[in-house]
């Protein structure tokens, strides 16, 4: 039996009996349904309701349809929280649309949206029809982000593409908790253990399964851990979607950034021996440097002055790419650091430098400033000869043709030379280290070199960018011993 419908909605009451006759089920039609006095059989059968839902002009008819309530009292409940929801509207057919959109895609026997979240939503100006999984909610979230680098966004990107849709991407967002995240990190955290074995393995055809795929180590973690906490607060600050961020309650091991350590004799004879570096940033000695550009000078004097220039004065990669005519006065003797060049995949991107403290300016020394000269004059020979081909960049350094160099070229330029003068390898970036290491050992204090590289604390600069020449301290090793008196006929 069915009560008349309309705009309000219906209650109905059916059950799974059969017609004898036909074995078709006689749903609504049933006699068992109601007592022989008129009244509802309060055992036999189950309520429902339907409700017509507001549509496009594009739009079919639809309802929204739920069954399987005990009582007549809680399918009547149900529906008034349905038409409560319709009623938010306020006569706003596009809004209605809009929620009926919600209703529409409920699936059965799952709790209703909560009016006073969608209000809550419809006060903020946001859509009142949302994604009903994480994975939707991301990737809306994304395509609404602005004003980021690109670079940023192409991070955002990958950690959705690859890890928080996979393990996150079917979950309800109204449903996602603290522990459908802990146990992606942890479910993470598995595979990249089973990268490393492999990574490790003795057998070849395994190491061949993970070639050129790195581990996630614990900084790469905590980056994807920010992403997701950054989509999450916005779901509840913004689109109001969730009432809190699930993410707050997740505990992450600590990234730690890695010492720089120095290639004594003993640590390049371990190398030899093992092809293992004490640390990922390591730290050539003085020696050492002055080989490798020895080795550069005869070798690749095109980037000859480049290196140096980061090897005197600890400049990032992106910024000697960016580095322009106007931002390097030799007269004056300093440089000015105010753009970079970096990459996104390998697409090469223009920007400002990242912060306030790597907008610098750079003193220059004697020996820099007639390396820089020399560059100078070999590039206006280059010049003379391109048949006025010659591109106005308006880059300090550049390639032979006139063209700005591509930051990966550098990288790799960099390690053929190294790798061809019998080095111990370093990174490109490790010359910054080798900057700061030397300028302190010079005398320099930390504030100076935190200018000198740009950073925006001078911890960062005292944690991680200065390390001991442990040949230039030993006059200082036994300075405890000397301070304690001993007895000569005991020791």
């Amino acid at each position: 039996m069915t009560r008349a419908r309309g705009p309000e909605g219906a209650l109905t009451k059916r059950c799974t009996c059969t017609d004898p006759a036909t074995g078709k089920r006689v749903g609504s039609r049933c006699p068992k349904l109601r007592r022989p006095g008129g009244g509802w059989h309060p055992t036999h059968g189950v309520w429902g309701y339907q409700l017509e839902l507001p549509i496009r002009a594009t739009q079919p008819r639809r309802q929204l349809r739920r069954s399987g309530f005990d009582s007549r009292d809680s399918a009547s409940a149900e529906l008034r929280h349905a038409r409560a929801l319709l009623d938010l509207a306020d006569g706003d057919h596009d809004l209605a649309v809009q929620v009926g959109d919600l209703l529409h895609v409920c699936r059965p026997g799952s709790p209703l949206p909560d009016r006073d979240a969608v209000a809550a939503r419809i006060r903020a100006g946001v859509p009142a029809a949302v994604p009903t999984t994480t994975g939707e909610y991301l990737t809306v979230w994304l395509d609404g982000r602005r004003g980021l680098a690109e670079k940023t966004v192409r991070g955002y990107a990958d950690h959705i593409r690859l890890y928080l849709i996979p393990h996150l991407g079917q979950v309800p967002i109204q449903s996602l908790r603290t522990g459908h995240l802990e146990a992606m990190f942890t479910a993470i955290g598995r595979q990249q253990d089973e990268i490393r074995a492999a990574r490790a393995s003795a057998d070849p055809d395994v190491r061949a399964k993970v070639k050129g795929v790195r581990p996630m180590g614990a900084s790469s973690t905590q980056r994807l851990y920010a992403t997701l906490r950054k989509a999450l607060n916005d779901a509840v600050v913004r689109a109001k979607l969730i009432p809190a961020n699930p993410a707050l309650g997740i505990e992450l091991p600590t990234a730690r950034r890695p010492k720089a350590r120095v290639w004594t004799a003993k640590a390049v004879e371990h190398w030899q021996a093992t092809g293992k570096r004490p640390s990922p940033v390591m730290v050539w000695m003085p020696a050492q440097a002055g080989r490798f550009l020895d080795y550069t000078e005869g070798h690749d004097i095109v980037l000859y002055a480049m290196f140096l220039l980061i090897l005197h004065r600890g400049l990032r990669r992106g910024e000697a790419c960016g580095l322009r005519d106007h931002d390097v006065d030799l007269d004056a003797g300093y440089l000015t650091v105010v753009q970079q060049i970096t990459t996104v995949g390998y697409k090469p991107i223009t920007r400002h430098v990242k912060s306030d403290a790597g907008d610098r300016v750079v003193p220059l020394g004697p020996k820099t400033i007639a390396a820089l000269r020399a560059y100078l004059d070999m590039r206006r020979r280059w010049q003379s000869v391109s048949d006025g081909t010659w591109p106005d960049s308006g880059l300090f350094f550049v390639r032979p043709d006139g063209q700005p160099w591509h930051p990966q070229t550098i990288s790799d330029r960099f390690d053929h030379l190294v790798a061809k003068a019998g080095l111990p390898p370093v990174r490109l970036h490790d010359l910054r280290h080798c900057a700061a290491t030397y300028l302190r050992h010079g005398g320099a204090d930390m504030k100076e070199i935190q200018e000198v590289l740009g950073h925006s604390t001078i911890g960062l600069t005292s944690d991680t960018y200065t390390s001991v020449i442990l040949d230039h301290e030993r006059g200082r090793a036994d300075a405890a011993a000397e301070l304690i008196p001993r007895d000569d006929a005991a020791a």
